[in-house]
């Protein structure tokens, strides 16, 4: 906190990462954004396995932080007993500037951060899953680490048109089973 007082770029929120507390810590009743099971399995194993890469934003509010983006962030670590370990049931939180905490620019703040993050594109998901796949890794590997059923993972090395892609595999995977 000294050095953020000083910082020359303490006019950044992401210049201050705080850990506090996850009971500390509340969602807000107006984010629209949800998270589906396999997208949610996926954010849970990007923090066991990389930590926080990114801080919750939260807005100091009645003695809790109210969050502004992060949400799902916070329920991870809720959800695993892993990191919830690592950070000794803490959570890394930046605040929104002072003059943004009103209500009506904490939803427009929390709209903008949902709606910044994009999307995927086919082709490059297809190059980088034949990528994985000539680099060794199995489908089971490519589903847990990147988040994708056999399915998903089946079509997308059917776009690349790379017969290499299913050499000495079978076509077809049953529930459960390692390729």
């Amino acid at each position: 906190m000294l050095l953020h007082r000083v910082s020359p770029l303490n006019h950044q929120p992401v210049d201050f990462v705080a850990w506090e507390k996850t009971g500390h810590v509340e969602g807000n009743d107006y984010n629209p954004n949800s998270v589906a099971p396999p997208e949610m399995r996926l954010l849970v194993t990007s923090i066991e396995e990389d930590g926080y890469t990114m801080p919750v934003v939260t807005s100091p509010q009645d003695g809790l932080f109210r969050i502004v983006d992060g949400f799902h962030r916070r329920q991870a670590e809720i959800r695993s007993q892993k990191i919830s370990a690592a950070t000794y049931g803490r959570l890394p939180v930046t605040f929104i500037r002072e003059a943004q905490r009103g209500l009506d620019n904490r939803m427009a703040s929390t709209i903008r951060h949902n709606r910044a993050r994009g999307s995927h594109d086919i082709g490059l998901m297809s190059a980088i899953v034949r990528e994985l796949v000539s680099m060794g890794r199995s489908t089971a590997w490519i589903a847990k680490h990147v988040g994708m059923d056999m399915d998903e993972i089946l079509r997308l090395k059917q776009l690349t048109g790379l017969a290499a892609l299913f050499a000495n595999r079978e076509f077809s995977v049953r529930e459960g089973e390692q390729t």
